[in-house]
């Protein structure tokens, strides 16, 4: 059975990620896009479905990991009765596709094995392995190719390769293990030493660049650094997770493949980029969405594959048995056919901030953008599926009508009509429009709070950004009126915030998920609006101690157990504890920054 979710570290090379346990063992790994098929998919399923295992052979009797400071290179120690030795795993940020694993003594002599179990498509293709001419071993399976070289001797046997091998002192071995298609010439041998100190300047160059943040400043370069390995280099986009169908609760149905990458993200990601100084992702960010929402409004999709792909077609996989019996196991995602209103204003956002930090607009946005509002014009008042994706039909979702308001009031903006050499008048009274029904139709007298859709009574944490994007100011009753209606119903153990109330959750599937932690992260944002920043502060600590070991964050934590649910590492969960550090660190962070524009007006 796979560690709990928070027993694994990711490594990567900004196109894929792989997990791996504190055992040692490489659970899961696409190659050579985050999207693609699994060579490992253990996490999902059992060893059979394809692992890399090393670990010692002895009994350990203590084990520890960590990042090498500002990088992605990771080393896992294991203390045994004989001695101490470690693993230093890494993926070069380079051309091809390589993974190396680097095991180097440190006292006493430790007794290692190692077990590379190779299975295409998702665990389900057995390779046909053989030797090349310099020894390696060499896994095909139709199109695909992985080769394996290492000094150490190994051999097969119950269709797995196996060796055992030993270190001592300063000694070590190295393991490089390479991806490619079978036709071609099998990927050149690396140096495994070379690479690491090349790996390490890479990261160093990169991650040194992050700023002062107050006494969060390693927490925050360590997600920034998450963030960008969840950066698919050659386009610019960033997935929302490295895996797919990690439960949102044990043994339960909401297993979505999140490989790939959402519009909403967008805001998020490019403040936590622009504010902390990182224009060329950011910038790179921008021209994936440019390209990926190219064409006809209608034709917008929440979500694209990390290239711009925009077919991805939900399939299930019967041969993996799920994460801990969580089935269906998925990849693809159907909601990339719903409509989202609330994409519209994540988009118009995002393009508004690269302008707020100097960033000259591409020449693509001038044609796309009033195409894309003037179907908005209309759009904005049919029904969808919303934020969260429901699988119930489409409603009037309030923080969709609230990310319409926010794509007119960005259109209106002087910096806006200035760049776009564009009338204002037209946008600003669509805006005030939007802004008029939804605090007639969506607030609720009697709770004194918004609600998630028109006419309804139930409470939605998305309700939370309210404030967070100027819709209304923080003072604003209704406003303070909506965070405590949140804190009494969906605030639990003091510390998480539930995605909306949780019996007959009305979303069109079983209830019963873990807390969303971006929710949490909201409600930081919305203490520090309100100026209440001790409990701002606590919070946050406390979202802070959910972190694992080496500072990655799931999508969501079991309030019970505290386990972490969901896919992992989680974009979203790393851009709301960036977008925290920032907020409470500066006098003004970026989302109050965005909240006195509407005070002003």
């Amino acid at each position: 059975m796979a560690l709990q979710i928070e027993d694994y570290a990711i490594v990567g090379d900004c196109k894929t990620v792989g997990l791996i346990g504190r055992d040692g063992s490489i659970d899961w790994l696409c190659w050579p896009r985050f999207d693609s098929p699994a060579v490992f998919a253990a996490l999902l399923g059992s060893p059979d479905n394809g692992r890399w295992l090393i670990a010692p052979s002895q009994p350990t009797l203590h084990a520890r990991r960590h990042y090498l400071p500002g990088t992605l290179i990771l080393e896992t120690e294991f203390q045994t009765e004989s001695g101490r030795a470690s693993i230093i795993d890494f993926m070069p940020p380079a051309d091809g596709a390589n993974l190396v694993r680097i095991v180097a003594g440190r006292s006493g002599r430790v007794s290692f094995r190692t077990e590379f179990v190779a299975r295409f498509s998702y665990g389900s293709s057995v390779p046909w392995v053989s030797r090349l001419d310099d020894g390696a071993i060499n896994a095909i399976a139709g199109p695909e190719r992985v080769v394996l070289r290492t000094s150490i001797p190994l051999y097969g046997e119950d269709l797995k390769t196996l060796g055992e091998f030993s270190v001592q002192g300063d000694e070590s071995v190295a393991f490089t293990l390479s991806y490619g298609p079978s036709f071609q010439s099998p990927p050149p041998a690396i140096d495994p030493f070379t690479e690491l100190a090349r790996t390490e300047a890479f990261w160093l160059e990169w991650s040194d660049r992050c700023p002062d943040v107050g006494p969060w400043t390693d927490t925050v370069k360590r997600s920034l650094i998450t963030l960008k390995a969840l950066t698919y280099a050659p386009t610019g986009g960033v997935v929302a997770a490295a895996t797919t169908s990690l439960p949102e609760r044990l043994g339960g149905v909401r297993n979505w493949d999140y490989r790939y990458c959402w519009l909403r993200d967008a805001t998020f990601t490019i403040l936590a980029f622009v504010h902390l100084g990182y224009y060329e992702e950011a910038r790179g960010w921008r021209d994936w969405l440019m390209r990926a929402i190219a064409g006809s409004p209608e034709q917008v999709q929440i979500m694209y594959g990390v290239g711009g792909e925009r077919w991805l077609p939900e399939l299930t996989l019967p041969w993996l048995s799920g994460y801990e019996g969580s089935s269906p196991v998925r990849v693809g995602n159907a909601a990339c056919e719903q409509t989202q209103i609330d994409v519209f204003g994540e988009v118009a956002d995002a393009m508004f901030q690269t302008l707020k930090a100097g960033m000259t607009p591409p020449e693509r946005s001038r044609t796309i953008r009033p195409v894309v509002l003037e179907y908005l014009t209309k759009a904005w008042r049919q029904k969808d599926e919303g934020i969260w994706e429901v699988r119930g039909g489409p409603q009037h979702f309030v923080h969709s009508k609230v990310m319409a308001w926010v794509a007119f009031d960005r259109a209106a903006n002087d910096l806006e009509a200035q760049a776009f050499h564009d009338s204002t008048r037209q946008w600003r009274e669509l805006a005030d429009e939007i802004r008029a029904e939804v605090c007639e139709q969506g607030f609720n007298r009697e709770l004194n709070s918004f609600v998630q859709t028109y006419g309804s009574n139930r409470l939605d944490a998305s309700l939370l950004l309210i404030p967070l994007v100027g819709f209304l100011p923080p003072d604003d009753p209704r406003v303070q009126g909506t965070l405590r209606a949140i804190e009494t119903k969906l605030f639990v153990a003091n510390e998480f915030v539930l995605r909306y109330e949780p019996d007959n959750p009305g979303d069109g599937l079983p209830s019963g998920e873990g807390a969303f932690l971006a929710c949490s992260f909201w409600l930081v944002d919305n203490y520090v609006l309100q100026g209440r920043l001790d409990e701002a502060g606590r919070l946050f600590d406390r979202l802070l101690s959910r972190c694992n070991d080496v500072g990655l964050l799931a999508e969501e934590v079991d309030p019970l157990s505290g386990r972490m649910l969901g896919n992992f590492p989680q974009a979203y969960s790393h851009v709301g504890l960036i977008n925290c550090a920032l907020n409470l660190s500066r006098p003004k962070g970026p989302t109050e920054e965005r909240a006195e524009k509407t005070v002003a007006e």
